[in-house]
């Protein structure tokens, strides 16, 4: 196994691991409470994300890339005419069935570095998962993405910025390169992928790949992307 593999497995290990107190996360809780002044900004950002999404229209044949828990997963459910979520974790996905009528989502386990569409979609929407996908993957991901899309088809993604509140108070500083280790409830660490992206340098490198695509920032915390594949004629 190559040290990408290793630290790909490792990722995956913890992500199945942190299912259970993922949520901690977006809703500031525990470890994650950075004071009522904090988690407000916080709130304020996230409903900034939601209503771009809410702006932008999911509709039609959608597919969710790492979809956790079921954050989003609701939001696009209540839009979609079909949705699919795939995800590594077979414990989040357990969350997120628990979360959403039966039969509203067609679900599947898979890795997402692995995994193929069989099918097109009319919206791709990854939320928290580009920042974990390595720069040796970066292109073969977005050209997946392409696969994935129906002609006409739009593609829409949330992330973190990258600001020093957004994990929690026991944080590691990042270490120099995609990596950092992040830490459970329990104490146990694991290295995982993560890079923090510039907004138009982001849009910059998509439209060098073929993408079309609009990258904006919240205040602090968040990024957000929105657009679709470039047309073979422009």
């Amino acid at each position: 196994m190559s040290l990408s593999d290793t630290l790909l497995a490792e990722q995956s290990d913890y992500y199945r691991q942190r299912a259970p107190e993922y949520e901690d996360w977006w809703f500031r809780r525990g470890r994650y409470d950075g004071g009522e002044e904090a988690n407000a900004r916080w709130a304020a950002e996230a409903w900034a994300l939601e209503s771009a999404l809410d702006r932008f229209g999911p509709r039609g044949k959608v597919l969710e890339l790492a979809c956790g828990t079921g954050i989003w997963t609701r939001r696009l459910a209540a839009a979609a005419t079909h949705l699919t979520a795939v995800d590594g974790s077979a414990e989040m996905l357990e969350l997120n069935r628990a979360r959403l009528p039966a039969g509203a989502v067609a679900y599947h386990q898979a890795d997402l570095f692995a995994w193929e569409p069989s099918e097109a979609y009319d919206l791709c929407f990854f939320g928290f998962w580009l920042s974990h996908v390595p720069e040796q993957l970066f292109e073969a991901f977005w050209e997946k993405v392409r696969r994935a899309l129906a002609p006409g088809g739009r593609v829409f993604f949330v992330d973190s910025a990258g600001g020093d509140l957004s994990s929690g108070v026991d944080r590691k500083p990042p270490e120099a390169g995609e990596t950092m280790v992040r830490r459970l409830e329990d104490g146990r660490e694991y290295r995982i992928v993560k890079r923090f992206y510039e907004p138009r340098a982001l849009q910059d490198r998509l439209a060098d790949l073929g993408w079309d695509v609009q990258v904006e920032s919240t205040t602090e915390f968040f990024i957000h992307g929105q657009g679709s594949p470039r047309r073979p004629d422009r």
